[in-house]
């Protein structure tokens, strides 16, 4: 029987998502309304993919997944807390995400400020709390391989990763860059978080030295994939599949892969990573199929 990528995503989706709930504590006034804030971003539909590479990672790994998901969700808060600042106007003043208004239109700035700040700090929290307790409920974990991780996390998502590269994707708009600095942009900005997804789990799940570095380069080629599917639905996107509006990059001038080698280039790019992305993968067995998966999904995705 084929692989049934569409019920894997939505059955894991669920679970994140249920998981994601308890994790925020409503605060009492005057604190509520931030926390009501993180809670609308945070539950807002996103496809979860970050959680679910993880979870896939553990069972590629032939692990229980239940060891990778208080990072999954502590994941998916910084990614969320990511896309509530890069919507402010300072940024890139989006009015809409996933086809609801953005955090800072539905609450107001200094809300959704606090509310991505709020997030951040979260995931920290999710990271370093005891794992024994619920609604995690995992027996033991390898106390060195949890701080290597969260040390590994917080690199990909400050500046040596994701806030260095969306630095640097606000510095070049509107100027004429070359490739390396392009390079620089997407496996810093989107590659860093993706790729940390995966090496991390392999952490968490103490994998070997083979099979962890397989994930993170994995990881890392599809999460240039991943932008450059992301720069490409900007132009051929249909506005209600991708929840925002297209031909933001455009009038932006962001540093896009279509920009720099027009959209077939782009194309091929991308598919050029993720079959060097499936190559890492190749000695895993019939367990890293979801990985296959996703991989391929990322190319074809409109969404």
């Amino acid at each position: 029987m084929p692989f049934d990528l569409k019920s894997y995503l939505a059955h894991y989706k669920k679970r994140v998502d249920a998981l994601l709930k308890e994790v925020i504590e409503m605060e009492p006034e005057p604190a509520k309304k931030v926390c009501e804030a993180m809670q609308y971003s945070l539950m807002a539909g996103g496809k979860r993919l970050r959680p679910i590479l993880m979870i896939s990672s553990a069972k590629a790994l032939e692990k229980d997944e239940s060891i990778v998901m208080p990072a999954a969700c502590a994941i998916e808060c910084i990614h969320t807390y990511s896309l509530i600042h890069d919507d402010l106007p300072a940024m890139d003043d989006d009015d809409l995400r996933r086809g609801k208004p953005t955090c800072h239109k539905a609450f107001n700035e200094a809300i959704a400020i606090l509310a991505g700040d709020g997030l951040l700090t979260l995931a920290f929290e999710v990271l370093s709390s005891d794992w024994s307790k619920s609604p995690w409920d995992i027996n033991y974990i390898d106390p060195m391989c949890k701080i290597e991780a969260i040390n590994l996390i917080a690199r990909a998502a400050g500046i040596k990763g994701m806030v260095g590269g969306q630095c640097a994707d606000i510095e070049t708009e509107g100027k004429t860059i070359e490739e390396k600095t392009l390079y620089y942009i997407h496996s810093h900005k989107t590659a860093a978080m993706i790729q940390v997804s995966l090496e991390a789990a392999a952490l968490l799940c103490n994998a070997n030295r083979r099979d962890r570095e397989a994930l993170a380069k994995f990881g890392f080629n599809l999460g240039l994939a991943f932008q450059i599917r992301d720069d490409l639905l900007d132009i051929e996107g249909d506005e209600k599949q991708i929840g925002k509006p297209i031909g933001s990059d455009i009038k932006k001038q962001k540093a896009t892969y279509p920009a720099l080698f027009g959209i077939e280039g782009a194309k091929k790019r991308a598919n050029e990573l993720i079959k060097d992305a499936l190559s890492y993968i190749e000695h895993l067995g019939d367990e890293a199929t979801p990985l296959r998966a996703i991989a391929q999904y990322i190319i074809y995705r409109d969404k």
